[in-house]
């Protein structure tokens, strides 16, 4: 019995020892199984954003179906359905970083935040105050009655779509803000030259388009600069910061709802009643007193015990930001859905109407198209150019960020009073990069910021030299992100143009 229950004993120590043997190999195996697993996730997570852009496209075309199906041509229709949601998705991923970059560089947004402000609000402007009516041909671009034959028509705003969203998506990928407006200009000036010679181009709105190429940043950069100064002399700058904040910040973020309520009155709110700028202003000066009178004891009630240094300031920042990032959205939306929805409405009216028309109604499901498919590029494709714009041109905080806010909205106020053609994205970059170059500046010249530095660290002239020295090589605006955009917006109307012009052949020659 005893020998046994020993034979068994010996039995079961040999079992443990092999299991012992196997563990390892056990381990290293399901190690290998993880690693495998982690690297196939790795590897699919780039392919989720296209794969639902695809399922939006194909909704999309099944929308248009559905609409259209008794239609001898509803395969056009359906097509040019798919093209108008990939420039909308495209819109998207690379124009609306303008409206929150700034807010998420300067950290009053994380990113995830932005994203959803951006989204609701676009969505809100394009459905809400996008219109109901668009023109056909952007801006009077083109004479459609030169164009001959409606399917000619038809041919150059499908070529138009395609170029400007080709040109679009490669922009956003070597990332580039560019204007979508210039990207469907240039491609109705491609395809109306294709179909109907020079001649059919209004030459004199592309000279407009053309000089606001220089206007736009150069009036963006200087506005949002002098906001600055006026910032670093008056708030930054001072012994005591939250005194001088508890006086002048009030009157600035009371600027600001001015400026905003005036913007939307006529950016943001024309396609649902026309204000003219002498209304739009005075709005604007009522917003301005009323937000004077608001924030005053707010400011004052906020600033309780908070320390005499910047990082108090930059919190009284962070909401008027947040503020601006949802409002320059909505009037993005209701501004910029027609750059995606207008030749497509225009498609849609040519072949079911069988003519052209200077203007169209927009129907409903060509709406939700370009409203949703910017919202879906924003949040598939747009922390890249979020963060292009916000962290990477410059380094913002939230009073840096406020210049570039307030900038876009006074700025287009105020070319649109001298009846100057500004980009609303070229204005935006083009504060940022105004901001940049102003520290640069502001950092080796600025007598006040020397003297102040001198007297609040006691440092010497040597040590703040050197000071200096390590100020300007942490903070220059990146030179090769400038050259980047700079060359982008330069070719953006001219390649556009070209590609559409290249596409009106090949759909003349295959498709229609």
């Amino acid at each position: 019995m005893h020998e046994k229950l020993r034979e068994e004993d010996a039995a079961k120590k040999v079992y443990s020892m092999s299991n012992l043997r196997k563990k390892p190999t056990l381990d290293k195996d399901l190690e290998k199984f993880s690693r495998l697993e982690l690297a196939g996730n790795a590897m699919a997570r780039p392919l989720i954003a296209p794969a639902v852009a695809f399922v939006f496209l194909m909704f999309a075309m099944a929308m248009a179906g559905f609409y259209v199906s008794d239609h001898p041509n509803a395969i056009i229709i359906v097509a040019a359905a798919g093209i108008g949601a990939y420039l909308a998705i495209n819109i998207g991923a690379n124009d609306v970083a303008n409206n929150v970059g700034p807010s998420v560089g300067s950290k009053a947004l994380t990113i995830g935040g932005a994203l959803i402000l951006a989204a609701i609000f676009e969505s809100a402007g394009a459905l809400i105050a996008g219109g109901d009516v668009v023109k056909t041909v952007s801006k009077g671009i083109i004479d459609p009655t030169q164009v001959g034959d409606y399917t000619n028509f038809v041919k150059l705003m499908l070529a138009a779509l395609i170029s400007a969203a080709v040109w679009l998506n490669l922009a956003t990928w070597i990332g580039a803000p560019v204007s979508t407006t210039h990207s469907i200009v240039g491609g109705v000036m491609g395809g109306g030259i294709a179909a109907a010679g020079f001649g059919s181009v209004s030459w004199d709105t592309m000279s407009g388009i053309a000089a606001s190429w220089v206007i736009s940043p150069v009036l963006g950069g200087i506005v949002a600069a002098l906001f600055l100064a006026f910032i670093k002399t008056f708030i930054i700058y001072q012994h005591d910061k939250i005194a001088a904040a508890r006086k002048w910040v009030p009157l600035l973020i009371a600027i600001m709802a001015g400026a905003f309520a005036s913007y939307l009155a006529m950016k943001g709110l024309k396609k649902i009643v026309k204000v003219e700028i002498e209304i739009a202003l005075l709005l604007g000066a009522i917003a301005f007193f009323v937000a004077l009178v608001v924030c005053r004891p707010l400011i004052r009630k906020q600033s309780e015990g908070m320390e005499n240094r910047n990082q108090s300031l930059r919190v009284l920042f962070r909401w008027p930001l947040i503020f601006s990032a949802a409002l320059l959205s909505f009037a993005h939306g209701a501004n910029d859905v027609a750059n995606a929805i207008g030749p497509l409405a225009a498609i849609v009216h040519t072949i079911q109407e069988g003519g052209i028309a200077k203007s169209v109604t927009i129907p409903i499901w060509v709406m939700l198209i370009g409203a949703f498919g910017i919202s879906f590029g924003l949040m598939l494709f747009g922390p890249k150019l979020i963060r292009m714009v916000g962290e990477k041109i410059t380094k913002l905080n939230p009073m840096r960020a406020y210049c570039v806010s307030l900038s876009a909205a006074i700025t287009v106020i105020f070319a649109s009073w001298l009846g100057l053609p500004v980009s609303s994205t070229h204005i935006a970059v083009g504060a940022i990069f105004g901001v940049g170059f102003f520290r640069e500046w502001y950092t080796m010249k600025s007598k006040r910021r020397i003297a102040f530095v001198k007297q609040t660290t006691g440092m010497d002239t040597y040590k703040l030299n050197h000071a200096k020295q390590d100020e300007k090589r942490r903070r220059l605006v990146r030179r090769s992100h400038f050259m980047t955009i700079i060359a982008a917006w330069i070719i953006t109307v001219p390649l556009a143009a070209v590609l559409s012009a290249a596409l009106y052949y090949l759909l003349d020659l295959f498709l229609l």
